[in-house]
Parts: C-alpha cells; sequence; structure tokens
C-alpha cells in the first residue's frame, strides 16, 4: 500500500526563488514541490503539497490530514518561532512528522533559533536548501516502512 505523505509550507514561502536568495537560494516553491512528487513517484509514495500564509489555515490543514496521511514533513516558516497553535494540532493529530527549513536558523538572527515545534517532531532538518526536503521524504519513508526503532531514529 502507497504511503501518503502531506508537505506542509508555511508563510512566505511562496515567494521562494524571489525573495532573499542568499538566504533561501534561487528554487521556486513550485520546482521544489515538482521534484518531490517525482522523488515520491519513484519511490511508489503519493505526496500532496499545501502551502499558505495563514496560521489557521495551516492548522485546519493538519487538522484535516487526521487519518488520512501517514506522514508530514513540515517547513513552519515564520511560525516556527511563535505558532502555539501550529505545535498543539501536530501533537493532536499524532502523525509524525519532520521538521524542515532551507536555511539554517541555528545560524541565524536569535529569535530564529527557538523552534516551538522540533521538540514534538520526529527530527528536524535545516540548512541543507530544497535537499531538506528530499532526505525529509526518504526518512519519513524508512520510518514508516520499518518502524522508529529499526529505521535508527
Amino acid at each position: 500500500m502507497r504511503k501518503k505523505i502531506l508537505v506542509i509550507h508555511g508563510p512566505n514561502l511562496n515567494l521562494l526563488g524571489q525573495r532573499e536568495t542568499d538566504v533561501y537560494g534561487t528554487a521556486s516553491l513550485e520546482s521544489i514541490n515538482r521534484e518531490l512528487r517525482r522523488e515520491a513517484g519513484d519511490l511508489e509514495a503519493e505526496l500532496e503539497s499545501y502551502q499558505s500564509n495563514h496560521e489557521g489555515a495551516l492548522v485546519d490543514r493538519i487538522q484535516e490530514a487526521s487519518g488520512k496521511v501517514d506522514f508530514i514533513i513540515m517547513n513552519p516558516a515564520a511560525y516556527t518561532h511563535s505558532s502555539v497553535a501550529l505545535r498543539d494540532a501536530l501533537q493532536a493529530v499524532q502523525i509524525p512528522f519532520i521538521e524542515v527549513h532551507l536555511s539554517n536558523i541555528y545560524g541565524r538572527e536569535e529569535f530564529r533559533q527557538n523552534s516551538l515545534i522540533a521538540p514534538v517532531a520526529l527530527g528536524q532538518i535545516c540548512g541543507l536548501g530544497p535537499l531538506g526536503y528530499k532526505l525529509a521524504l526518504r526518512a519519513a519513508l524508512e520510518y514508516l516502512g520499518r518502524g522508529k526503532e529499526a529505521a535508527g531514529l
């Protein structure tokens, strides 16, 4: 049975490729999603992507995923540092998830170095650009296929 993966992109990620390319790179969100869909297809997984600039819409999408997806890959973007609501939603649905960031949040401004999401995530990948999403996809499928302990996570 094909595993269902939901990739959620937070605020301002719709501007990737245009916004602060020295920090976030030149890849557009569409190109990242396209490459992830291709990779998921190669790995025989089903992948859906969702992006919103609105915290409530992100919470709604997480809640809608309950019982429908096997794993979430999420870049909460600016909400990483401020959203108790996203953290609570992710905990409530009990879907395993990995937090992803294009930039290394620990090498940036002090306020960006604290994640409210990471403590409840299976793991966090940051600073590797779009590759971080692909690594998260592979880790998710490894986790789902073999279980947390067997996958070494």
